[in-house]
């Protein structure tokens, strides 16, 4: 740590010394990294952000992959480190409903690797938590590993072990952006110039974003939290556990964070029926809350990290602990932990606050590399993941790979770059940032919409879908329809073929969706494909530029199409990509919908040189999808080009006229069957779709799902990014050799090379459950006697092959056909079996005919 004015010149600068950028900085310099400043406008090591005045609780489990394994890794370092309590976490139940949540929970910590969870019943609770009144709960789940950070010791360590240097009490009042590249940071105290920049600003990151020209969707929020005087009960605490060792002297809020230093010795808890949480203080008991109405902060309005900038914001509101003001449940925070822990009911409170932490719209951390060049982003992160996500973004950016020890990491759902343009309008963000509070404790169900801020984006189709009775769900801002109820008369044609879902398997699916499956097969289908991206790629050099960029080889001959991978330096997989040479140097390279295009596009356009221009085309086309057997039958009414199979294989494309519309015309298929891609500029979407039904109607042509999408790309073992395939994943193991030509030079080629002759440990395979037709839900463990091996990346019913599905990756020794293993699923254990794939049409005589 420095006292001194920071320097002029930098490699790196951090703004941020809080949890996040403190662990950023550390794993920069063990990794060898030099010439890191990092700089905050609180002082050092006690900034007076979140990471000071949080209560330091951490539950490491998580529904998603890579929040569990971050906190697994956060545990460790800190614990480590000395900084940690592992005093064990308990999550208790109220009511049925959490019970089965909580068995979830023990699934996602088996799926992901936690050490030794467990569910408990009431008395083994209390044999744990004495405070708990057993006669208020029907059971607990055990994480031993789960505990409490003592903040500021662990701020102290990150500055004492690493070659940074840290700056306190400097501001950061702009940041200077040339030609799209970070090129200095501007302070209070002077100008630092620098190659790269990291974004930890947490609380401060939607202001921090916009120095720099960014509406980085961070929404800052408040929640409650108390601790009370000394308690007769826990007399006997050991008042040496986890007390604070620093020695610093603590501004700000004195007495919270006087008692925040005061570490736990008993487990950790949470009460998530009513959204409350609790951890002991040597003699005292802290109570934390969002049992409130979602107190959001104008995220222009945060001020500076001082004191009394920041006491209107943190402020206590007692209403909100004393009233049962939330709108989803009927007690108060105070009632509700009275009848948990009645030894507080009386209690007087030493220290109140309402604290700030902060929520993307998804809930999910801003991680890696923004749209301007050399600043990065690591924000919406928790003390409870930070140790994880500073060396994942440290990794990201010395090698160019995001990893954790264990291995690289999917990042599909925390890339900065994964948000819909409208994200960053500050209404919208707030809004969902209150959404995402109030679901830190709810139980959310599977394939769960949001009902606000809906209709932003619209298809051309979307009138006629509407009339069709289209249930919309979101993708990446875009209304999407799952099924449709016009085709609700299909369900009878085929019900003996689609088996009920009950229970948490079955909320908000619908026969429907297995319904068009079929349909599909049999006849012919219209899918709307608008959420998928085009980026055309245009000028000298094009060619060369794909070739560098795609794991295949795209030397192809106009008019010819192939798939094929975008791979990071790591060989990982960044995306999977149609390329289609439309001619010498035009191409258009299409890729899925959801946050596919930021990320994907953005790769493209952050490497392409001066002669080629990358423009993604997210909203400039609608697409159809047109399949199944008379495919072919239709398209040829409605146009003067030859489509047939000798004039228009497989995988080629034609600009050609469907009735009026322009097209680009491409013969492949995602589901498995016959069929086209029918690309149009937007503005003909509607008459595409006009000209498609009227002349298919003898045909029965139908409107299809996501739904149905789903259980066929399943079926024919196509693999979707984000889900089966991610920046975890290299081609070997996501069974995607043919989208590799290892005679080309590529992006990540050499680190391909040396995974292949070190052999490839994993591998993706599916299973099909050998005596039930229930589906399968993600993230749930896949065990071979008796060990998790596995966890399942997608499931649904094979309504073709009339088996449920379900997609893993397992190691070598067990990934073949015929292998034995069984699924736990909503406490229930699967027997399943490996299966070779393609699971349907393995000759691929529909697809090719």
């Amino acid at each position: 740590m420095s006292s001194t004015k920071p320097p002029t010149k930098a490699k790196t600068v951090v703004i941020g010394a809080g949890a996040v950028g403190c662990s950023v900085a550390y794993h920069l310099s063990e990794l060898g990294a030099e010439d890191v400043v990092v700089v905050d406008q609180g002082p050092l090591p006690v900034t007076g952000g979140s990471s000071v005045h949080a209560p330091g609780i951490m539950f490491q489990t998580s529904p998603s992959k890579i929040q569990t394994k971050t906190a697994h890794y956060t545990s460790r370092l800190l614990s480590d480190a000395g900084v940690y309590d592992e005093v064990g976490g308990i999550e208790l139940a109220r009511s049925e409903e959490r019970m089965d949540f909580l068995r979830r929970r023990v699934e996602w910590a088996t799926a992901y690797g936690l050490p030794e969870p467990e569910l408990l019943s009431p008395e083994e609770v209390t044999e744990h938590l004495p405070l708990v009144n057993e006669e208020e709960i029907l059971g607990g789940y055990y994480s031993p590993t789960d505990g409490r950070v003592d903040g500021i010791s662990a701020l102290q360590w990150y500055v004492e072990h690493s070659s940074a240097d840290f700056y306190g009490n400097v501001e950061v009042t702009d940041m200077e952006v040339t030609g799209g590249e970070i090129g200095a940071v501007v302070t209070d105290d002077g100008r630092i110039e620098c190659d790269r920049c990291v974004i930890a600003t947490n609380n401060w990151g939607y202001q921090t974003g916009q120095l720099a020209g960014l509406d980085l969707p961070i929404a800052p929020v408040e929640h409650q939290y108390v601790v009370t005087e000394p308690m007769e009960e826990l007399a006997d605490a050991d008042s040496n556990v986890g007390e604070n060792t620093s020695g610093l002297d603590v501004p700000g809020n004195r007495d919270i964070q006087e008692q925040m230093s005061e570490g736990p010795h008993r487990p950790v808890g949470r009460d998530q029926d009513h959204s409350l949480y609790f951890r002991t203080h040597g003699d005292a008991i802290g109570l934390g809350s969002y049992n409130h109405e979602t107190l959001s902060v104008d995220p222009e309005a945060m001020g500076t990290n001082t004191e009394e900038s920041q006491a209107s914001v943190r402020g206590f509101t007692e209403e909100h602990w004393t009233k049962p003001t939330h709108r989803y449940r009927d007690k108060s925070a105070k009632q509700a932990f009275d009848e948990l822990l009645p030894a507080t009911a009386d209690a007087e409170y030493a220290a109140t606050e309402n604290g700030i932490f902060v929520f993307t719209p998804d809930g999910m951390p801003a991680v890696g590399p923004t749209e301007v060049d050399g600043l990065w982003s690591g924000l919406a992160i928790w003390w409870t993941h930070s140790g994880g996500y500073g060396r994942i973004i440290a990794e990201w950016m010395e090698n160019g790979v995001p990893r954790l020890p264990s291995g690289p990491v999917d990042t599909g759902g925390i890339h900065v770059r994964r948000f819909e343009p409208h994200a960053g309008e500050k209404d919208y963000f707030v809004d969902r940032g209150d959404t995402r509070y109030e679901q830190v404790y709810m139980n959310v169900e599977p394939r769960w919409q949001p009902d606000d801020h809906r209709g932003l984006r619209t298809s051309p189709f979307y009138a006629q879908q509407q009339a069709l009775g289209a249930e919309f769900y979101q993708s990446g801002g875009w209304e999407t329809p799952q099924w449709y109820e016009s085709n609700a008369d299909l369900v009878d044609r085929y019900a003996d073929r689609i088996p009920e879902q009950d229970g948490w398997q079955g909320i908000n699916r619908s026969a429907i969706e297995g319904a068009e499956h079929l349909h599909t097969r049999e006849k012919v289908s219209m899918f709307d494909m608008t959420t998928f991206s085009s980026i055309m790629v245009e000028g000298d050099g094009a060619g060369e530029f794909l070739q560098r960029m795609c794991s295949n080889d795209v030397d192809i001959e106009d008019g010819q199409v192939r798939y094929s991978l975008l791979l990071n330096e790591g060989g990982n997989i960044l995306a999977d990509v149609t390329v289609v040479r439309l001619d010498s140097e035009e191409y258009m390279v299409t890729t899925g919908g959801g946050n596919s295009p930021g990320i994907h596009g953005g790769w493209l356009e952050d490497h392409a040189p001066e002669t080629v221009s990358v423009t993604i085309e997210e909203s400039a086309r609608s697409t159809i999808g047109l399949w199944g057997p008379k495919s072919r039958l239709l398209l040829q009414r409605c146009t003067n080009a030859d489509v047939s199979d000798e004039d228009f294989g497989y995988f080629t494309a034609k600009q050609i006229y469907v009735g009026e519309v322009p097209v680009v015309a491409l013969r492949v298929s995602y589901v498995g069957e016959l069929g086209w891609e029918l690309w149009a500029p937007s503005e003909y979407g509607q008459r595409l779709w006009e000209t498609l039904s009227e002349a298919g109607r003898d045909l029965d042509v139908r409107p299809m799902g996501g739904g149905a999408l789903e259980s066929m790309r399943l079926e024919k073992g196509f693999r979707l990014w984000g889900t089966d395939i991610d920046t975890d994943s290299n081609p070997y193991e996501a069974g995607l050799p043919f989208a590799v030509d290892m005679d080309t030079d590529f992006v990540g080629r050499e680190a391909l090379q040396a995974a292949r002759e070190d052999g490839i440990d994993d591998r993706i395979v599916p299973l099909t459950l050998d005596d039930s037709t229930d589906v399968m839900l993600s993230g749930r463990p896949v065990m071979i006697d008796g060990e998790a091996q596995g966890y399942v990346q997608a499931g649904d019913y094979g309504y073709s092959i009339g088996e449920s599905v379900a997609y893993t990756y397992l190691p070598d020794e067990y990934a073949e056909a015929g292998t034995s293993v069984q699924i736990r699923c909503e406490g229930e254990t699967y027997d399943a079996t490996v299966r070779g794939e393609p699971l349907f049409d393995a000759e691929r005589d529909k697809i090719l005919r």
